[in-house]
């Protein structure tokens, strides 16, 4: 069942994915409404995939890479509509949905197969460490879209052109406080996400840190964080500054997720 639900929303999220860029390519704001009902159940069917695999498998579902980028996609998704409660960025979803339909194909490869759980990944630590990490991923990476459309937003503007389609994205400073609310909680999700990891790691090592390179990555994605949050309260950046600084942030941490495993070799292997 859990495979068949997860069918569903591939589909659902390929049809919202179609239904936003239509709306900028027509530019009615309306088709981006209906877009959103579409994303909503393809996120209902996605939840219910991944309980009954939760209850299939007897294991958390963030257990190996593609279900980790399920959740992701999962976690984005949800994420993103509860933005929609309080704000007017139906139009974000152009953005958005194109993502989430990507790591959710990507996670579909082998989402199906139940591999056995090594015993170190058995822990009740194991799943609040991923999932609060990779709750605050997805936070992160919502902050990096809304910085992305922030400078789209802000050059149709500085060139004269906001009209038409720049008309219907966001405000910048719409778009400016996305990032802001994504990235406060992000890093808040991402900082009890490493103590959860910090206390699995020494009951199984006997030692809160390894310098692995996977830790030493995201302790580097952790400090430019800080530092982009320090200079938002502290100094004032927002804006450009802090679009920029996002996406190059999260490029690092996507870099932890995915390119540690390929280039280094981690004891964090299982993700």
């Amino acid at each position: 069942m859990g495979s068949l639900f997860f069918k569903i929303a591939l589909v659902l999220y390929f049809l919202s994915m179609l239904g936003y860029i239509t709306s900028l390519v027509v530019r009615r704001v309306q088709v981006a409404k209906v877009s959103t009902w579409v994303l909503f159940s393809a996120f209902a069917a996605h939840t219910t995939s991944i309980i009954f695999r939760w209850v299939e498998t007897g294991h958390s579902p963030v257990t190996n890479l593609f279900e980790s980028l399920s959740f992701i996609a999962w976690a984005v998704s949800g994420i993103y509509l509860i933005f929609q409660v309080k704000t007017k960025t139906r139009v974000l979803g152009a953005f958005v949905s194109p993502v989430v339909l990507v790591m959710a194909i990507t996670a579909s490869a082998r989402l199906v197969e139940d591999a056995e759980i090594p015993a170190i990944l058995m822990g009740s630590w194991v799943p609040i460490h991923v999932m609060l990490t990779l709750t605050g991923s997805a936070l992160f990476a919502l902050a990096c879209l809304s910085g992305i459309m922030y400078l789209v937003q802000d050059d149709l503007i500085r060139n004269k052109k906001a009209y038409g389609f720049s008309r219907l994205l966001p405000s910048l400073r719409e778009l400016d406080r996305i990032n802001n609310i994504c990235i406060v909680a992000g890093f808040f999700l991402l900082t009890l996400g490493i103590i959860a990891g910090s206390v699995w790691a020494r009951n199984v090592w006997g030692s809160h840190w390894q310098w692995d390179p996977k830790q030493v990555s995201t302790l580097i994605s952790w400090i430019i964080y800080a530092l982009l949050l320090h200079q938002r309260f502290a100094i004032g950046w927002k804006g450009r500054k802090v679009a920029v600084l996002s996406i190059v942030a999260f490029v690092i941490l996507l870099f932890t997720f995915v390119g540690v495993n390929i280039f280094f070799v981690t004891v964090h292997n299982f993700i």
